[in-house]
C-alpha cells in the first residue's frame, strides 16, 4: 500500500520503505527530506496509517523506524 502514497512523499523529496511487519505492526522507514520534515508526523498518521489501514485490516498499527 506504499505505492499509493510513496509518489506524493517522493515529489516533496522524500521516500518511504517498509522495514517490516509483523504482530500486525508495520514499520516504515523515511529518507531524504522526510529526516527532520516537521510535517512527517502528518503525513504518518493522516497518509500512511489511514491508507494502510483501509486496504490491510489487520495492521494494528503503523510505526515509524527510529
Amino acid at each position: 500500500m506504499l505505492e499509493l502514497i510513496r509518489p506524493a512523499v517522493q515529489g516533496d523529496g522524500g521516500d518511504v520503505q517498509l522495514a517490516s511487519f509483523e504482530d500486525g505492526v508495520v514499520v516504515v522507514r523515511f529518507s531524504g527530506a522526510c529526516i527532520g520534515c516537521p510535517s512527517k508526523s502528518m503525513t504518518m498518521t493522516h497518509g500512511l496509517e489511514k491508507t494502510i489501514r483501509e486496504h490491510v485490516p489487520e495492521v494494528r498499527a503503523v510505526r515509524a523506524e527510529n
